[in-house]
């Protein structure tokens, strides 16, 4: 089967064998995939051995064959997934993946648009309803919420999820128009600059505090204006790890929270909740079907093959995307 795998930090066109159906795992033919991060992170991490490595985690596709222990799908499903980094990854034709981890598409989207949302909706559930502890029902409605990084592939999933399901007041950071107005399309109520003074800008909108924060990138860079912005008892989740000591210090008399959320936990250590990333994929493709939640597709970038997704990676390395990247067909 064609694939693109990793050699010396360099993509490359390749053919590898096709991969079995094994416990329960899925094989998927895959048709679309979306770009994240992770992919040209991974892609610069040092190799461990010889064997071709293949990146990419969002798929959708359709399912070609089942394991024997595997339950929740069969042969002819149209799926979509954000799959593992210890297993190889679905820049490839055909993709082994463990169902637990598999939703069953939105109908109403084509392949192109569902591959946009795993990993991103995962992320900004997971981080939202589990690590901040937000109510989904709206029960938190009037609560504030702050997103740094709103335009980027999680802050659109975020975004939406804050607004229509919990009904938080929103406050996404954008830099650019185009961004600010990709947020305030989603759903967020207010914009603030990132590049700026985050916790003046807040207090010029009325907002001296918010009870929520969710970071998305440089967190390094932000937790000062975190600390300061968040309210007491509040709690800030970030999905990017820390270069340097944060000095948690700041946050100890407002009694605040900091949580972290990192998708792959799940499927890195076989927690005995990992199907939980199978109904949540569900759900999220139910309320798209529902027209409650919308994909996120910024940009096409044409047939899966090495030189579409070196252009893919370097547009992510610029940071200055909105939205995700998508490719389709081989």
């Amino acid at each position: 089967m064609k694939a693109i795998s990793v050699r010396n930090n360099t993509l490359h066109d390749t053919d590898l064998p096709l991969p079995q159906a094994l416990g329960r795992d899925l094989v998927v033919q895959v048709e679309a995939i979306s770009v994240n991060p992770v992919d040209h992170k991974l892609r610069n991490a040092p190799a461990a051995g010889d064997a071709p490595r293949v990146l990419g985690f969002d798929v959708a596709g359709t399912v070609t064959a089942v394991g024997p222990d595997a339950t929740l799908f069969k042969v002819g499903d149209q799926v979509y997934y954000a799959g593992s980094v210890v297993r190889q990854g679905a820049n490839s034709q055909f993709h082994a993946v463990d169902e637990r981890i598999v939703g069953h598409r939105p109908a109403s989207l084509g392949a192109a648009q569902a591959a946009a949302l795993p990993l991103t909706s995962i992320t900004a559930w997971e981080a939202l309803f589990d690590r901040l502890g937000v109510a989904k029902d709206g029960s938190d409605a009037g609560k504030s919420l702050l997103v740094i990084g709103g335009a980027g592939g999680v802050g659109s999933i975020a975004i939406q999820l804050a607004k229509k399901l919990a009904r938080l007041t929103v406050v996404a950071t954008a830099s650019r128009n185009v961004s600010a107005n990709w947020c305030r399309e989603l759903g967020a109520d207010h914009i603030v600059d990132h590049n700026g003074d985050i916790p003046a800008q807040l207090a010029a909108l009325g907002l001296p505090a918010v009870d929520f924060i969710l970071c998305l990138n440089e967190t390094d860079k932000h937790f000062p204006a975190m600390a300061a912005a968040i309210a007491p008892q509040g709690k800030i989740c970030s999905i990017v790890g820390n270069e340097a000591p944060l000095a948690l210090e700041a946050l100890f008399s407002k009694s605040a929270t900091l949580v972290w959320e990192l998708m792959f936990t799940r499927s890195m250590f076989g927690t005995p909740d990992m199907i939980e990333q199978h109904r949540l994929l569900d759900e999220v493709a139910r309320l798209v079907d529902a027209g409650v939640l919308r994909t996120t597709v910024g940009e096409l970038f044409g047939k899966i093959n090495a030189a579409n997704l070196t252009r893919a990676h370097e547009a992510l390395e610029g940071r200055r995307t909105i939205g995700k990247i998508v490719l389709a067909g081989f």
